[in-house]
């Protein structure tokens, strides 16, 4: 019988897989993080182990699981938390959960570039606090969206969709920032792959949706903000530490761009001191994905990217291919 390890409780769909599968399993119940020395003990001896974004799996943590560990499936689409060199170098297979989240975390990226344009938080406040009297041609002033620029830093699943829905939906023209070319978006929106000082410049909505890896820690800092306008408005979905949170709050507090929409923070969950006290941004907590279909989903594909591990199989998801060859 498969020794599995949970490191929190995820929805139900997951969890009765891995039951129906393997029969029983351990699982932290309480709904906390594991200190690193709660998590090596607990990973100790086990044959798979289901960890969240919030579980740090560095080194320690590999070597503790034991060479009989098979996989460590991350309960999230990025896996920035997981030392990835590590578990390969000690014939760990890691997984994720693409895919499913695209529509989901998108359309919430969305949401945030409309609450911000439209001041919709700073207009709810303004009504509970009974300060509305009465309507004024100058209250709470926000910005256009049909027809404005869009740009997508990290055009894959998620800045992709964001693309088509803004272009299609509101006629948004759409430049983007990437490693690669995306010949999809660039026949179907007419979108333009320009270098990130351009975006920075000509954008009135940028979207954050790229992994964070070393090479994009403050990718957005204070130099390329510095080129922003007035009028621009951030949005990041995808991970804090891609943006220089200290230089992107003098910004706002300077009001040297209009705003900006964050649902992840560099560290989370702390966030720079002056960012809650300022009206011009929107700050929620990291639910991207939060939706009842999708975060079921996500379960569902944690648990059988282990069902598919333990079976010997290659896991769908599987994010360090090369482990195969060890």
């Amino acid at each position: 019988m498969a020794n599995i390890y949970v490191t929190r409780r995820i929805p139900e769909a997951g969890l009765k897989l891995l039951e129906e599968k393997f029969g029983k399993f351990e699982m932290n119940k309480e709904d906390r993080i594991l200190s690193k020395e709660e998590l090596m003990e607990k990973v100790k001896g086990r044959d798979a182990v289901l960890s969240l974004l919030t579980d740090n799996v560095d080194e320690d943590v590999i070597i503790a699981a034991g060479p009989q560990c098979k996989i460590f499936a991350n309960y999230a689409v990025g896996f920035n938390n997981i030392n990835i060199e590590a578990a390969t170098k000690h014939g760990v297979m890691v997984s994720n959960t693409p895919g499913v989240l695209t529509d989901t975390t998108a359309d919430f990226a969305i949401s945030l570039m409309f609450a911000v344009a439209r001041r919709l938080v700073e207009g709810d406040k303004y009504m509970r606090s009974g300060k509305y009297q009465f309507w004024g041609p100058m209250l709470m002033l926000g910005k256009e969206i049909t027809n404005k620029t869009i740009g997508i830093v990290g055009a894959g699943r998620i800045g992709s969709n964001i693309a088509y829905k803004l272009h299609k939906g509101f006629n948004m023209k759409v430049i983007y920032h990437d490693r690669n070319i995306k010949p999809e978006i660039e026949k179907d929106l007419n979108a333009i792959r320009v270098d990130l000082d351009t975006l920075c410049k000509e954008a009135d909505y940028i979207f954050i949706n790229m992994n964070y890896v070393p090479e994009t820690h403050h990718l957005i800092n204070e130099n390329n903000i510095k080129l922003m306008r007035p009028d621009t408005v951030i949005i990041n979905t995808a991970r804090g530490p891609i943006i220089e949170e200290k230089a992107l709050v003098k910004a706002l507090q300077e009001k040297r761009i209009f705003g900006a929409g964050l649902d992840v923070f560099e560290k989370e969950p702390e966030m720079e001191p002056g960012l809650v006290d300022l009206d011009n941004v929107v700050i929620e907590p990291h639910i991207g994905s939060a939706t009842i279909d999708t975060r079921n989903n996500m379960a569902i594909i944690a648990a059988k990217n282990i069902i598919q591990a333990l079976s010997g199989e290659t896991p769908e998801c599987l994010v360090n291919p090369e482990v195969l060859n060890k």
